[in-house]
């Protein structure tokens, strides 16, 4: 990072600017950061760089019109030329008195290490190759990635409202992602992925839960077809996991909010999920920040306390627009807390259904209803985890399954940004 350059000066000069320019209302955010990476393709080393960029954007309301850019030109005449087109911009935006920014929000996040390891980066990978060729050999690494990232940013607003906005960010962090497939003679496995962010890479590669998707590949090289349609159970591993929590965290905000399709918008203080949910931020969590998109400081939440909706999560905008109470809440670093169930328990009560740990789903309907193929999964038949399935469809409604869950386990995948458990859901539908 360049010792001399100040993200807070620059947020600083461009707000005047664009104040000068004539705009009611501004936020401006202003960051620099530096990625040090270390690549494999193939099974090999194959890459090694460091790449810094600083980066300019801004929000600008003029007479209720809104207009958003960004750019990397940070000399004077880029600045120039940016608070032009972003003028230009916001001319023929259509007028919306919900067009706002926040106001008298303040905050100095510094959190994670901020000088990379290269001997970290290079070890961890080295731990990678060793542990797939002892114990994944026909496991192809097609992309795997060892960085460390050093972000600084500087976010200021003016507001009608009142005080402005100041929020400044210093974190730092580690990442491993893991890409590949299983090859024997002519069959390959599907394409999987792990990976996350942490504080160290000390633990690759059971870290993102590397080595299980590995292992997992290798026997997924044979497959076999499903045979027959049936009602049965799904125990979802963490990764299809997250597309139902994906799915309710956009039920919860603007656009089904807004345009009235959210299943939600009349049910907070209900259960609308299984009482064994508890679905909560983790801000503290490497490279998250608490902080919203439009410049809120996110407190601490709870979206799920055993199973009941506490708050809807409208940015500033959305409630504007929506009437509802604004509760700001960051787009990363959720949980769902653990359960008391080993998964081995788990699996074994199941008697006919598969052990899922990628939905391939599309976007559901607004209802919540879909139709997908299960990937990387196995069948599951007696309690006991049988062959890799080829492609299998399920369908179901997603609402419904965050109700009908019947258990939760006691381990998780802790990707950094989200930690998540193994679900049991009954009432699937197999073709």
């Amino acid at each position: 990072m360049t010792k001399d350059f100040d993200p807070a000066r620059c947020a600083e000069e461009l707000l005047a600017a664009l104040r000068r320019r004539g705009f009611d209302e501004l936020q401006v955010t202003v960051s620099e950061s530096r990625r040090q990476e270390l690549n494999l393709a193939h099974n090999e080393p194959s890459l090694l760089r460091s790449n810094e960029s600083r980066r300019l954007a801004a929000t600008g309301i003029v007479g209720g019109r809104r207009a958003s850019a960004d750019g990397n030109d940070l000399s004077p005449q880029g600045i120039a030329a940016f608070v032009e087109s972003l003028w230009t911009a916001a001319g023929p935006a259509p007028v919306d008195e919900a067009n706002a920014v926040s106001s008298g929000q303040q905050a100095s996040i510094t959190r994670g290490p901020r000088e990379a390891d290269p001997q970290q980066l290079a070890s961890a990978l080295h731990r990678l190759l060793e542990w797939r060729a002892a114990n994944a050999p026909s496991m192809m690494i097609e992309e795997a990635l060892a960085a460390h990232v050093h972000s600084r940013s500087h976010t200021l607003t003016h507001s009608s409202a009142g005080a402005g906005s100041a929020i400044a960010a210093d974190l730092g962090w580690y990442e491993l992602s893991v890409f590949g497939l299983a090859r024997e003679g002519g069959q390959t496995s599907s394409f999987n992925y792990a990976g996350g962010t942490a504080d160290s890479l000390d633990d690759v590669p059971a870290l993102f839960g590397v080595d299980r998707m590995m292992r997992e590949l290798v026997q997924q090289v044979r497959t076999q077809p499903l045979g027959e349609r049936f009602v049965g159970e799904v125990v979802l591993a963490p990764g299809a996991v997250e597309d139902l929590v994906s799915w309710l965290m956009e039920q919860l905000g603007d656009g089904p909010l807004i345009d009235g399709s959210s299943l939600y918008r009349e049910r907070v203080g209900q259960r609308i999920a299984s009482p064994l949910l508890t679905l909560r931020s983790r801000y503290d969590a490497p490279g998250c920040v608490p902080v919203t998109a439009d410049a809120f400081v996110a407190p601490a939440a709870t979206l799920l306390d055993a199973g009941v909706l506490t708050q809807l999560a409208p940015s500033f905008y959305g409630s504007r627009k929506t009437g509802l109470p604004h509760r700001p809440l960051a787009g990363h670093g959720f949980e769902l807390l653990a359960g008391d169930t080993p998964l081995p328990e788990m699996i074994s009560g199941v008697a006919r259904g598969a052990l899922v740990d990628r939905l391939s789903m599309g976007e559901p309907a607004p209802n919540g209803d879909f139709a997908g193929v299960i990937k990387n999964s196995f069948r599951i038949e007696n309690g006991r985890v049988g062959a890799a399935l080829a492609e299998t469809m399920i369908t179901g409604n997603v609402a419904q399954m965050l109700q009908d869950v019947k258990a939760v386990s006691r381990g998780r995948i802790d990707a950094g940004t989200q930690a998540l458990p193994w679900l049991l859901v009954p009432g699937l539908h197999f073709s």
